[in-house]
């Protein structure tokens, strides 16, 4: 038996998978639940408790960073990682607590009904962001994500970046031209 497949116009075809449908699927960044005081993965097998911050407002730091710094192939748990240094620093400062949980608090009003982590496409949450892109809040995040999601050397094989090269004869020696993913 032969198949044959017609194929249409762009306008007139169906998305592949319904949001729905994707959520049930898994994926990046698909579901974190909240229990007690942690931020649980049941899909991706990690967890991540909170001490100072409520763990609603480290879930939607996740979020937050992961929409900051979109990479598909990077799991959540590094970026709660990088996410992580907010918590401590909130138990330490309670102007820095106050900030973050002031800046979520405000994030997901500007997001409105199911808040921030409840908009359903990234375009939907950049948006919300560029709009308080110019704040503390924003700029805390933004500044502690760089360091604490490139730093981490369990992410640098995803990107190709093999480490300091100082020690192996620097980078001249060793390449520097041979990136791939560029």
């Amino acid at each position: 038996m032969v198949t044959i497949y017609e194929s249409k116009p762009v306008h007139e075809t169906k998305p592949a998978l319904s949001r729905r449908e994707l959520l049930k699927r898994g994926g990046v960044g698909a579901l974190l639940v909240i229990s007690g005081s942690a931020v649980i993965s049941p899909e991706h097998a990690w967890g991540l408790e909170t001490s100072a911050l409520k763990p609603e407002t480290m879930a939607t730091l996740i979020q937050m960073a992961r929409d900051i710094y979109p990479h598909d192939q990077v799991p959540d748990k590094y970026y709660a990682i990088a996410v992580k240094a907010h918590d401590e620093q909130a138990g330490k400062d309670p102007a820095h607590k106050d900030l973050i949980e002031k800046g979520i608090a405000d994030l997901d009003l500007k997001s409105g009904k199911g808040g921030y982590t409840g908009l359903g496409w990234e375009e939907q949450r950049v948006a919300v962001l560029r709009d308080i892109q110019d704040t503390p809040f924003f700029q805390a995040v933004r500044g502690g994500l760089v360091v604490g999601l490139y730093n981490q050397k369990e992410v640098w094989p995803i990107f190709g970046y093999e480490g300091e090269s100082y020690s192996k004869g620097g980078y001249m020696a060793r390449g520097f031209d041979d990136i791939e993913w560029l």
